[in-house]
């Protein structure tokens, strides 16, 4: 059962409620982004890449469709690690990772990925 006063509480600390639907334009905006970030921003790799929310959906919905709010993250398994997994969430999709772009640049670095020498 869905308690009016947990909504009311989330609307006004700017969450979306559970279940709240994504702008009609995410999938556009989505497709836009990869076509611009074809690769992992950790590792480089082209496969099973996502666009992950720096600052999730349901935190705050008005980042949504911002480009400055998404990252490319794989799940590909590049040199033994899920991008997205371990970097965006911290190895728990439950996770929220505050220091998400920090982390991908110092990943990045690890692995030998420096931006300028990325494989376009």
């Amino acid at each position: 059962m869905i308690s009016l006063v947990g909504i009311l509480t989330d609307r006004i600390a700017g969450k979306a409620p559970k279940g709240a639907r994504r702008s009609s334009k995410w999938r556009k905006v989505r497709k836009a982004f990869l076509k611009e970030n074809p690769r992992c921003s950790v590792c480089g790799s082209t496969k099973k890449i996502e666009v992950h929310h720096v600052v999730p959906f349901y935190l705050i919905p008005d980042l949504e469709l911002r480009s400055d709010n998404l990252a490319t993250l794989c799940e590909n398994k590049k040199y033994g690690i899920n991008c997205h997994l371990l970097v965006g969430h911290l190895g728990n999709y439950r996770r929220i990772n505050a220091n998400v772009e920090h982390d991908i640049f110092i990943w990045r670095m690890k692995i030998g990925k420096h931006p300028h020498t990325m494989e376009k």
